[in-house]
């Protein structure tokens, strides 16, 4: 975490990365249910995407801990 942190890549970037991967996710998935084809491969990118959420939101708790140790 200590290198993500010296990089400059905050907790508030990393929640945004997490909201931001559950909105991309909704879309991919809303905009695979207009396709007329039969294909499921379209609703997994939203599910694929949607697994990104829960793996940003862990690190912005990391990264969070790791910036109240050094004030």
């Amino acid at each position: 975490m200590g290198a993500l942190s010296d990089i400059g890549f905050t907790s508030n970037v990393a929640f945004v990365g997490g909201f931001v991967s559950i909105i991309a996710s909704l879309v991919t998935w809303l905009a695979s249910r207009g396709k007329k084809d039969d294909k499921a491969q379209s609703d997994r990118w939203g599910i694929f995407i949607g697994h990104w959420a829960p793996t940003f939101f862990a690190l912005g708790i990391a990264l969070k801990l790791e910036e109240s140790k050094k004030v």
